[in-house]
Order: structure tokens, then C-alpha cells, then sequence
């Protein structure tokens, strides 16, 4: 069986280093977290793909919220789309909403039109959608998208643990791999494994002190690769 795939968030070159020394499987590659994360610029894109050989998804958001910010900001993104993938960016993350708290489709799909076949993931936009299940019905079929980052609630993990454990039953229809974030802890690992969730993403928890001023340890993430990997899977 393969193993459960570890996402890390990385700020940096150096991020980057200690997540795949540590055991990650992939990145996102953000900058701004006291805005929860924003579009990083096409020199640290660079430099990231440079200093790893890890998958990287880059952020695409300009501002805090979720939303696109109208007609001159999904030009915007479309643009920083264009200019990230010439830094060397092959794959990305993105989702927005619009005032009523609707999947923003004519936004999400121009956006992902500048991707040009990238794969992509729909981030937590979605638990902070009027109609989760709604909102991912108005994901489905979107070109490029593989993977829903999700913490199954706005508050995070700890609070959608049923709901993710919902949407990850066997039985469910086919469509993007779901992959557990937002206050992620330790102890929920076995609950979301036995549920059969896969994929798993973490940010501050791979930094020391779990604070966003320190950078990602090896220490940390192989933490996170040793409690996944040794988490029994059922049949």
C-alpha cells in the first residue's frame, strides 16, 4: 500500500531542504501567513525549485479572505500565474468565493485557464463555503484539479473530524483526493487513516515552537512521516 502522502508549507529555500529531509512528499509554497497565506513572488518560486526535488504547489492569492477580488484581481492572478510558471512553477493551489459564499466558478476557471494543465488543489476556501456540499459539487469536473485541502470546518481539524471522516468513506462519488489540514494533531492520525484519508498537510507544526517566525526543522516534519507510517490501516 502506498504510503499517506505528507504536504509541507514552506516559506523558503531553507523550508524547503528541512521538509524534504524530513520525509515530506510535497509542498506549498506560500508567503504571508499572518494573511494565512499569499502568492509568493517568482524569485523564491525559483529558488525553491532550485534547492529541492520535491512537487511544489504555489499559493495563488493576493489578499486575505477568499475572495478573487473582482474583475481586475483574477487579471491579476491570471498574470502572477503566467509569471510563477516561468519562475519554474509546475503546479499550484487556489480558491475563492464569492459575497455569498459560493464556489467563485467564472473565477476559479479563468484562473486555471492561465495553468495551462497544471494540477492543482482547491484549498480551504471550501470550509468556509455557505453550502459545503454545494460547494463541492461546483468543484467537480474542474480541469487540472486532483486534491481539496481540508480541515472539514472553519475552526479546523479538531472541530470537522466527522466531517471529514464523512467525506472520506468508502462508497462515496469519485472526485478530487481529499487531503486533511488545519490544526492537524497527532492523535487524530489513526481516526483519519482508519477513515481512509491519504493525504495530510501541515504548517506550523513542522516549525519550532510551532510559531511562523521559525523556520521548517527536519526534526519536525520526520516527526509527522514516523507518526503517518506508523498509523495500522485496517484490511
Amino acid at each position: 500500500m502506498p504510503r499517506p502522502l505528507l504536504e509541507v508549507i514552506a516559506l523558503t529555500a531553507q523550508d524547503a531542504v528541512a521538509a524534504q529531509q524530513g520525509g515530506a512528499d510535497r509542498l506549498e509554497l506560500v508567503t504571508g501567513m499572518d494573511q494565512d497565506g499569499l502568492t509568493p513572488g517568482p524569485r523564491t518560486v525559483a529558488a525553491v525549485r532550485a534547492a529541492t526535488t520535491l512537487p511544489v504547489r504555489v499559493m495563488l492569492r493576493a489578499s486575505a479572505g477568499f475572495g478573487a477580488g473582482g474583475t481586475d484581481g483574477v487579471v491579476r492572478l491570471c498574470a502572477a500565474a503566467r509569471e510563477l510558471r516561468a519562475a519554474g512553477a509546475r503546479e499550484f493551489v487556489l480558491g475563492f468565493l464569492d459575497p455569498a459564499g459560493r464556489v467563485d466558478v467564472a473565477a476559479v476557471r479563468t484562473v486555471v485557464e492561465a495553468l495551462d494543465g497544471a494540477p492543482w488543489t482547491f484549498h480551504r476556501a471550501l470550509d468556509h463555503s455557505a453550502d459545503r456540499a454545494a460547494a463541492r459539487r461546483a468543484l467537480q469536473g474542474l480541469p487540472g484539479l486532483d486534491t481539496v485541502l481540508t480541515a472539514g470546518a472553519p475552526g479546523g481539524v479538531a472541530d470537522g473530524l466527522p466531517v471529514l471522516r464523512g467525506e472520506a468513506a468508502p462508497g462515496r462519488p469519485p472526485g478530487p483526493r481529499l487531503m486533511a489540514g488545519g490544526g492537524l494533531r497527532h492523535t487524530q492520525l489513526p481516526v483519519l487513516r482508519a477513515a481512509g484519508v491519504d493525504a495530510f498537510h501541515i504548517g506550523s507544526a513542522a516549525r519550532t515552537g510551532g510559531s511562523w517566525s521559525a523556520p521548517v526543522t527536519a526534526t519536525a516534519v520526520h516527526s509527522w512521516r514516523r507518526a503517518l507510517d506508523d498509523v495500522p490501516v485496517a484490511g
